[in-house]
């Protein structure tokens, strides 16, 4: 794969990572439970984080990394507020989004991880992150069953 093939699937994680920061920011802010707050605000943050990295990688390969969120980000916000708002159980309805949202990223970073061609300093990179997002899954899946 081309360094520019590469990069472009680097923006493409990066713009889901940016998504998935302003969904758990959002997230905070519908939610009443305290602990749910710190919860969600210290995922928006990781994932802040792991922009960060990825835009290094990006830089890395000579190129420059996208800007802003995607339009199916957009539009997946807009359908958690309307669910979150409609919903009797906000903490609930959040939580299940999250869970959705974070299965969805890793299988997003197992794809990335088996595509060829990634240096082993990128790869080991989106394998970290990747685990990350896993323990998260779990800690979503333990609070959603608290709020059952």
């Amino acid at each position: 794969m081309s360094a520019k093939e590469l990069t472009s699937m680097l923006n493409e994680l990066l713009e889901k990572n940016y998504d998935t920061e302003k969904v758990y920011k959002t997230a905070a802010d519908d939610v009443k439970h305290e602990g749910l707050k710190s919860f969600f605000k210290e995922k928006a943050m990781q994932r802040y984080d792991f922009g960060h990295e990825l835009k290094a990688e990006i830089r890395n390969f000579g190129e420059e990394p996208d800007k802003g969120s995607s339009m199916k980000g957009d539009t997946h916000r807009a359908w958690m507020n309307l669910k979150t708002a409609l919903s009797s159980d906000k903490e609930e309805a959040v939580l299940e989004e999250a869970i959705r949202a974070e299965k969805a990223a890793v299988e997003d970073y197992n794809k990335m991880i088996k595509a060829d061609g990634f240096p082993p300093t990128t790869a080991n990179l989106l394998i970290k992150q990747r685990n990350a997002i896993e323990r998260s899954l779990a800690e979503v899946r333990e609070l959603e069953e608290k709020f059952d």
